[in-house]
């Protein structure tokens, strides 16, 4: 009899059952936890301990069912994927639980096993970090080597950094109590990925001690996780070409070892590789069959949020806010904490930023905040996408913070540069370039200087950098509006507010597309600004007669409320606006159709407003101080609403709009 055969004979003795009396049995324990424990094949360790639960349970060898019940578990949380797997694996693992001993060691383990396999699914950690205080008590050396590992996998998340250091240690010392190699490989490998998920500097010290006691003792599935570090650590060097072909190595390692994460790892890979290139639309059929796939991780969602990201960088942004939504629920902080969150929020704010969500970007920005000093790491160092504060940036360049945004990119091209993560740290020189821009203007010196660093160092590294979302400021600060539909876009120093149509926001423009000229109230109310303004630049009054009357020695006017110039415009724009809805109708964007379609309904609104009986234009009679009271009431609400959206927008233009009888707008 072997060695473990003995073992396991004298573990049934001890539990005062009949050890086992058909040889298969114990030779199909003993081959798969040689196959488990010792080389890392997963797949042949599951077939072995199938085989061994049918015949304990055919023997009425309760011992042995136990032991096959914990061989089926494997040495990973959740290695069973479809319902029916799972459910199939945790029903024979609570039956084994009911025929042995509640007090033996054999019942803890399996509680054990169990509870850490609801917990992880569950997204929780309590269960099974209360039952490792009861192995540490136990005094049996395996179960709390178990426990140990178990226990790390339910602490993944990037607020548990301290403890699951602690319980690498421990397991590490713990194997020189249960003698189990496997035990000291599972440390280091824990304490090897800790160390790359708290951007240590020392992480490949521990990568090469962990390389060397493999090369003594092979295990196909620690040896996965390991070269998918490998793929990330060259990608961080800019190799991406030879990143991809090692991506493809490493997947046929993870097959080998019969681990379920090989494809999801792949996808993980190459989305990262592809992102870097500037190829991500790339990966959208692959990431919608994976979106779906039985295999993931319950507590994925980077797949989701990559998704979204891949179609916001096609412009399919339909897709992209149909799964950015999926993805946030009712709560963004609903999401729950997994070894792939850090990564999930970065797409999630790219694809924000894309789609000039602030909203989202603004939520990801608190969640993110407590871990701006990590690198945002997939799963156990599957891929790596370079510091938080990027995403912190990013976030804030969104909402259109731009002196938080320049701060944290600048903090994140330092903090990629000591990563050694090449691709990372351009891309942040490179939006730090464009913050800047936006900020104090495409000439500024600096923000030319980082933009033209990032665009030889990208053209190295086979890198396509984005385009800046938005557009830049005037550079002498002045506010601009922009009309959408039946709202209008307010942009200051890369600040954006969207704020609902109204008369006085239609005054607001007119006054901030003419600066440091006075427009009379009266030509504002009547709608004839345009003229106005003409006549303002020739220092003429004559513009404001144009189609009204003034009666001689009185201040009263009659004026029309659209002269034929604007009712014309507005005839013309209607015509082009149904061709752009039958257009965008066919190209089935609805979207922008919808927008469009709104803007018609308005101006139909405002000709019928402005026309009398005959199409004769309807005039607007009153004197200076109505039409000054009339349009300081509608700017002073404009304004309002402007503050309501984005405060400082407002009060910057609440200082720099005058209104009275003349009014004016005077950047500062």
């Amino acid at each position: 009899m072997t060695d473990r055969g003995a073992g396991i004979v004298s573990v049934a003795q001890g539990l005062g059952v009949r050890p086992p009396s058909c040889p298969d049995l114990e030779a199909a324990l003993v081959r798969g936890e040689r196959a488990l424990f010792e080389d890392g094949d997963l797949q042949r360790a599951r077939r072995w301990f199938d085989q061994a639960y049918v015949r304990a349970e055919e023997c009425g060898d309760q011992a042995a069912l136990a032991q096959a019940a914990l061989g089926l578990g494997g040495i990973w949380v959740h290695e069973y994927r479809t319902a029916v797997e799972w459910e199939k694996v945790r029903v024979r693992q609570r039956h084994a639980l009911s025929q042995v001993d509640p007090g033996s060691p054999l019942a803890l383990r399996l509680r054990l096993r169990i509870q850490g396999e609801e917990d992880y699914r569950g997204g929780a950690h309590d269960g099974i970090l209360r039952l490792l205080d009861q192995a540490r008590g136990s005094g049996d050396a395996l179960a709390l080597a178990e426990a140990l590992s178990l226990a790390h996998h339910c602490v993944l998340g990037p607020e548990h950094g301290k403890l699951r250091m602690q319980l690498s240690g421990e397991l590490i010392g713990q194997a020189a109590v249960t003698g189990r190699r496997s035990d000291l490989i599972m440390g280091l490998m824990w304490r090897t990925v800790n160390l790359h998920l708290a951007a240590d500097p020392h992480a490949e010290r521990c990568m090469q001690e962990l390389r060397a006691v493999l090369g003594e003792h092979p295990n196909l599935a620690i040896e996965f996780v390991v070269r998918a570090l490998e793929v990330m650590l060259t990608i961080r060097a800019g190799r991406l070409e030879e990143a991809e072909r090692l991506a493809g190595v490493c997947f046929e390692r993870g097959v080998a070892a019969g681990d379920i994460d090989a494809i999801g790892w792949y996808g993980g890979q190459l989305g990262a590789i592809r992102w870097y290139q500037g190829r991500a639309p790339e990966l959208l059929p692959a990431l919608a069959d994976l979106v779906n796939s039985p295999t993931l991780s319950p507590i994925d969602n980077s797949y989701v949020a990559a998704l979204a990201l891949a179609a916001a960088v096609a412009g399919d942004r339909r897709l992209a806010t149909g799964h950015l939504a999926r993805l946030r629920g009712r709560d963004l902080a609903e999401v729950p904490s997994s070894s792939s969150w850090l990564t999930a929020m970065y797409c999630v704010v790219e694809a924000a930023h894309l789609l000039q969500d602030a909203d989202t970007a603004a939520c990801a920005y608190a969640l993110l905040s407590p871990y701006a000093h990590l690198p945002v790491i997939a799963s156990l160092g599957v891929a790596c996408f370079g510091s938080v504060r990027h995403s912190l940036g990013m976030a804030a360049l969104t909402t259109g913070d731009l002196d938080l945004a320049i701060a944290h990119l600048r903090e994140a091209v330092h903090d990629n540069l000591a990563l050694g993560h090449w691709p990372a740290a351009t891309l942040s020189r490179c939006r730090l370039g464009q913050a800047l821009a936006l900020r104090d203007g495409p000439a500024d010196e600096t923000a030319r200087a980082e933009l033209a660093t990032a665009a030889r160092e990208a053209a190295d590294l086979g890198m396509v950098l984005p385009a800046v979302v938005g557009r830049p400021p005037r550079a002498d600060g002045a506010c601009r509006f922009r009309r959408d539909g039946r709202h209008w876009r307010v942009e200051l120093n890369g600040r954006v507010a969207l704020v609902d149509h109204s008369v006085g926001m239609a005054h607001l423009a007119t006054l901030a597309a003419n600066p440091g000229h006075e427009i009379p109230s009266a030509d504002l109310a009547a709608g004839t600004a345009a003229s106005a303004a003409a006549s303002a630049l020739a220092g003429k009054a004559a513009g404001r007669a144009a189609g009204g009357k003034r009666r001689e020695g009185s201040r009263e006017s009659v004026q029309p409320i659209l002269d034929d110039v604007a009712r014309n415009s507005y005839r013309r724009r209607l015509t082009g606006l149904q061709a752009e809805i039958d257009e965008h109708e066919a190209m089935h964007d609805l979207e922008r159709a919808g927008a469009l379609r709104m803007e018609r309904e308005w101006l139909i609104a405002e000709l019928a407003a402005a026309t009398g009986m005959g199409g004769r234009a309807r005039p607007f009679a009153g004197n200076e101080e109505r039409a000054r009271i009339a349009v300081g009431k509608a700017i002073r609400r404009a304004l309002d609403r402007i503050s309501a959206v984005d405060r400082t927008i407002g009060e910057e233009l609440r200082a720099t709009v005058q209104t009275g009888v003349r009014c004016s707008y005077r950047p500062r």
